[in-house]
């Protein structure tokens, strides 16, 4: 006989298989049962389409009433694109339902709850919660911070380099590796990078994935000065949208020109270590990019290391070893004097993908108490 936790991680898996999908809304899996038997089962599989809860009732019908509802996510209490899943819930005269999270919006969270428990229907709170967190944690960072997720990733050698000291770095991993990557860009809504990575590379930042379409996120290139070309792949926006963030004194002729071939531009202020890194977040968000994929080379990575904006490292690790004084590390920036201020990570998963390593990491989380 199965446990409300296998109940449970199997509404959770249907969850994550729609990763990439519904932003900016989260991700969340439904689980109908009755006398220990499946009726109904859902996910939210794509922004504006019904939610999780509402294929589940679809499938289990009149089934629905005395059964227990599993659900990843506090159902919604709110009028948005669709109807609020809470109501439904209530109307369908389950006899429990079990919730892995509350809503983390702030201004929501916890009205869900409260409805179904006011209709007099048994509610349970904080089952796998941990795992419930983890899958939507693009989506509560940004509930939290209005900016977007930011993933930091980047190839290296074992010795920590990501090009030769003339900026040669085609292919530090392998074709698994790269691959890998694509199906990341799947997932994100936006991947940023350098002006410096347009003038020495042109890259088109676009998603390639075996047998079937990728999902191109938008392109996002920092660019003090507007430098990038009218010519660059990013320019042509015919596959993927464009926006360059520059300066408020950057050219405007150039910019309208940008504008023309219908890249969007965003200006913000500069600082000591070059554009605002808060600001562009913040300003990358309203945009509609909540799960920002940063390909930067050293100077970009480091602008975003310094601001304290990097919320996940994606890092692939090749068995080769490059040597050199001035070969290209993954961060410049300004020296520190002791490994004490180093930036403290945690790992979460290392895997081998062909030949190399995928290394997932996040910043160390401080206790009160250290």
């Amino acid at each position: 006989m199965k446990t409300d936790r296998d109940y449970m991680q199997l509404a959770l898996d249907l969850a994550a298989s729609a990763k990439g999908n519904t932003n900016p809304n989260p991700l969340v899996g439904a689980v109908l049962v009755k006398d220990d038997v499946i009726i109904g089962s859902g996910l939210h599989r794509k922004a504006g389409e019904p939610h999780a809860e509402v294929h589940a009732f679809r499938m289990a019908g009149e089934q629905a009433q005395g059964a227990t509802l599993y659900v990843t996510l506090e159902p919604c209490s709110h009028f948005g694109k669709t109807p609020p899943c809470a109501n439904l819930v209530k109307e369908s005269k389950v006899a429990r339902v079990v919730v892995a999270m509350q809503d983390p919006n702030p201004s929501v969270a916890g009205r869900g709850i409260q409805l179904l428990r006011d209709a007099g229907i048994e509610v349970e709170v904080g089952l796998l919660e941990q795992q419930a967190r983890k899958v939507n944690e693009r989506f509560i960072h940004n509930m939290l911070t209005e900016r977007p997720f930011v993933v930091s990733k980047f190839a290296m050698t074992l010795d920590g380099k990501i090009a030769a000291h003339n900026g040669h770095s085609q292919w530090i991993t392998s074709e698994e590796a790269r691959k890998d990557v694509h199906e990341i860009r799947h997932e994100v809504d936006g991947i940023l990078v350098g002006v410096n990575t347009v003038l020495k590379d042109n890259p088109k930042l676009t998603t390639r994935l075996e047998q079937r379409v990728g999902r191109n996120p938008i392109r996002v290139v920092l660019d003090r000065k507007l430098q990038t070309p009218l010519d660059a792949h990013i320019a042509k926006t015919n596959e993927a949208r464009t926006v360059i963030v520059t300066a408020f004194d950057a050219p405007e002729e150039k910019a309208i020109a940008l504008e023309k071939q219908g890249v969007a531009i965003i200006r913000v202020a500069n600082t000591a270590g070059g554009l605002d890194i808060e600001a562009t977040l913040k300003a990358l968000y309203h945009f509609g990019i909540t799960h920002l994929l940063v390909e930067g080379g050293g100077a970009v990575n480091a602008s975003f290391l310094r601001s304290g904006f990097i919320d996940q490292y994606i890092v692939y690790v090749a068995p080769k070893v490059l040597g050199g004084v001035h070969s290209i590390t993954p961060f410049t920036g300004e020296d520190v004097d002791s490994i004490d201020l180093a930036a403290q990570l945690q790992f979460e998963e290392v895997t081998q993908i062909g030949p190399d390593l995928r290394i997932i990491a996040y910043p160390k989380q401080v206790k009160a108490d250290e």
